[in-house]
């Protein structure tokens, strides 16, 4: 295996009978002991190498590439890198971080269809080759700046059961890709496969299945024009948690037949796919502090289907809860798929506690700085602490620092018997 050599990073290994939770219990108390009290995430690395572990075992004949876009944190992408997957890369930046890392340019495609005329410079001066189109104007770039690349073709998929859609930005329409290789031939760009997208957070695993078939049509125009196209992108769209409603097995199950299908072992076609949150959402968790409140009384602010019984136990009380992240930080996308983030509580209640409806607000002077609309919390009181699970995708990557707020401190653990696994199989270049 080729393993990049990387950087120390500086984490504590979980101790002897420590659990991830009781780590980021030791953090609470740890930041509860300063007026700050910022929040921060706490990432276990084992858990990105237990997903990497689940998919070479569930799909053997899939090569993963990283799409470093879903969290490009340094330590993650070093663990990956020493895994030894390939990495989905869509800008310079992307490029120069994995790179740096040691990682082989043959392990990188630079899967953007629309790119920066100084970025293709980039790559090509690079030795990184693989890199999607989807348009004549892109062809003529890349034969302009890169002599040397790889190009595969990305075709458009029905993505309408897709927490975010793709195929609206990106993706050729089928009756348009044979012009598209013809004029490669003619511009002496060599194309080397297809790739596709179902979406980000795909909840129907048929999708699959269908954009695959569609992969195989193009695969056979190319054999027509005398391409020589032996590789396929099936994307990405995989589930990060066990939660989601899409399961990842039932996903595995279509591709798996889909592949076997139209790109059986012997077909001489390579598979890769470009999972992003599958790897790092259940990783991180995030915890943040609760920095003001607001007490809202009233028969008016209880929920409309809350029972009789709970808002007379209640008094027709309603919180309004501000914490330090919000959704100009870490829940940036959870306004864009629509998605609700729901707390933990750090410390469990009591049976007979009562519990409050109340909404979770960010720390931004935006109105619209709300992570909850509803949820049932016991009364809780400035300082106190709530715990965002499932968290590694697309927060700490999209996070800004709108009103002059920091975006949270990242904290990495790891379990001996992990870093022993890992050790084990031969893979180098860990945080030590």
């Amino acid at each position: 295996m080729n393993n990049a050599s990387s950087p120390a990073f500086e984490f504590p290994f979980l101790e002897e009978c420590f659990s991830f939770r009781d780590t980021v219990g030791q953090k609470i108390i740890e930041s509860s002991r300063t007026d700050d009290r910022d929040a921060f995430y706490v990432c276990d690395l084992g858990d990105v190498l237990k997903k990497h572990l689940r998919w070479m075992s569930a799909l053997p004949q899939v090569s993963p590439f990283y799409a470093v876009k879903c969290n490009d944190s340094r330590a993650v992408v070093t663990t990956l890198a020493s895994l030894g997957t390939g990495f989905d890369c869509a800008s310079k930046t992307e490029l120069e971080l994995v790179l740096s890392l040691g990682v082989d340019p043959s392990r990188i495609i630079y899967a953007n269809p629309c790119k920066q005329i100084s970025h293709i410079k980039y790559a090509s001066a690079h030795g990184v080759q693989m890199m999607t189109f989807d348009s004549e104007e892109e062809l003529i770039k890349v034969a302009r700046c890169h002599d040397k690349a790889r190009l595969v073709l990305r075709i458009a998929t029905d993505d309408s059961k897709a927490v975010c859609r793709l195929s609206v930005k990106f993706g050729s329409p089928l009756k348009a890709c044979r012009g598209l290789l013809e004029r490669a031939k003619e511009l002496g760009l060599n194309v080397i496969g297809v790739s596709f997208h179902v979406g980000s957070g795909c909840t129907d695993p048929k999708a699959y299945m269908q954009a695959i078939a569609d992969a195989h049509c193009v695969f056979k125009i190319g054999d027509e024009l005398g391409c020589n196209m032996d590789l396929l992108d099936i994307g990405g769209g995989f589930p990060g948690s066990d939660d989601a409603e899409t399961k990842f097995d039932e996903m595995m199950d279509v591709i798996n037949s889909a592949v076997h299908k139209y790109f059986p072992a012997d077909s001489g076609v390579k598979i890769i796919a470009e999972p992003g949150r599958f790897y790092v959402a259940s990783a991180f968790t995030l915890v943040v502090n609760i920095i003001a409140k607001k007490v809202i009384m009233g028969k008016d602010s209880s929920s409309d289907e809350e029972d009789e019984g709970a808002k007379e136990k209640n008094n027709g009380r309603t919180m309004m809860y501000y914490v330090n992240d919000g959704l100009y930080g870490s829940f940036f996308c959870s306004a864009l798929e629509c998605s609700t983030y729901l707390p933990t509580l750090y410390k469990k209640p009591k049976p007979d506690e009562i519990m409050y409806p109340c909404s979770i607000w960010g720390p931004t002077c935006d109105g619209l700085d709300r992570i909850v609309e509803q949820c049932y919390l016991p009364d809780m009181q400035v300082g106190d602490w709530l715990v965002f699970e499932n968290m590694g995708a697309y927060t700490v990557a999209a996070s800004s620092t709108f009103n002059g707020f920091k975006r949270p401190d990242l904290h990495y653990v790891i379990s001996r018997p992990a870093w022993q696994h890992m050790q084990q199989i031969g893979l180098q270049g860990m945080p030590a």
